[in-house]
């Protein structure tokens, strides 16, 4: 085995690690489920820690009603192959209920409405451990978290409070109401993911290939046309030859031009590329600590 598969296994193999040690320290975990291709790569890695039998814990997903289509085709088509139970917290059903407020504006977005949907949802179905697709690589806040992420009552995040984690030892102590994000594939990178996924030749949504698509161009970022997104008069709509780098609300998702159709290719662009993944991303560039001020909210 080369160097370059002999990385990326030994990187699968710390990750099926923690993902069983959730499965051994807790009674009701969950899988983060966004249909991107970090919670893919994570719930792949579940089935195989867990293979033959099924994963043992359903998929979360918090659907904010303006989500790409090709994102919950991709959702409901992977639940039926598994064969796992999917939860679905619903951010139309908050802001109904009047458990969260819709934004208004050109800039309007329910990406961080999300965050009280995750904490209620996690409360009614007593989780005591979600684990999420989170990378040290991907926002400096998230450089921040260990692979146990403890959160207090409030769904809260303290990052000058963090446990230490010396030789893969996981302190998993909570109080009654309290819980844990976890992490299992905190330390791959954005190129570490493609490269696994093409290794594995892992099924994608096709959103992350090259495609022709109706876009618009605001504040330097590629958005795809859209009802949920309000456009100003001077902001034209045009066809484009786009691939989406990571994908979340169709509101805060951009999009970059690119050629690359396949994993080979995306793989070539990635590892040429000196833009993070979450530069195209909206909802980052609210405020220097946009990330961290959501995640101490209780954001993924």
């Amino acid at each position: 085995m080369n160097y370059h598969l002999n990385h990326l296994k030994e990187l699968e193999s710390e990750s099926i690690f923690v993902i069983r040690e959730v499965a051994s320290q807790f009674e009701n975990p969950v899988i983060l489920f966004s249909g991107g291709k970090d919670s893919i790569l994570l719930t792949y890695l579940a089935q195989k820690a867990f293979y033959p039998a099924r994963i043992p814990c359903p998929l979360l997903h918090i659907d904010t009603g303006h989500n790409f289509p090709e994102t919950m085709e991709y959702r409901d088509r992977l639940v039926k192959r598994l064969g796992v139970k999917l939860v679905v917290g619903s951010v139309q059903e908050a802001i109904d209920k009047g458990r969260a407020v819709e934004e208004k504006g050109y800039n309007a977005s329910r990406n961080a409405l999300q965050t009280q949907v995750l904490l209620d949802t996690l409360e009614a179905g007593k989780y005591d451990a979600a684990m999420g697709g989170g990378r040290r690589d991907e926002e400096k806040a998230r450089a921040k978290e260990r692979f146990f992420s403890h959160r207090d009552e409030f769904g809260q995040w303290d990052p000058k409070n963090q446990r230490p984690e010396l030789w893969n030892l996981f302190n998993s102590r909570k109080h009654i109401g309290e819980h844990f994000r976890v992490f299992p594939i905190s330390n791959w990178t954005e190129l570490d993911v493609w490269q696994y996924l093409l290794m594995e030749k892992v099924e994608l949504p096709s959103l992350y290939f090259s495609h022709q698509r109706e876009c618009f161009v605001r504040d330097g970022v590629i958005y795809a046309d859209s009802d949920y997104i309000r456009k100003r008069p001077e902001e034209k709509v045009e066809r484009m030859q786009v691939r989406f780098r990571t994908i979340g609300d169709m509101t805060c998702t951009g999009a970059s031009y690119s050629d690359a159709n396949t994993l080979e290719k995306i793989v070539a662009e990635v590892a040429a590329s000196r833009v993070t993944e979450r530069g195209t991303r909206a909802d980052d560039k609210r405020s220097e600590t946009a990330m961290e001020d959501r995640k101490k909210q209780g954001y993924f």
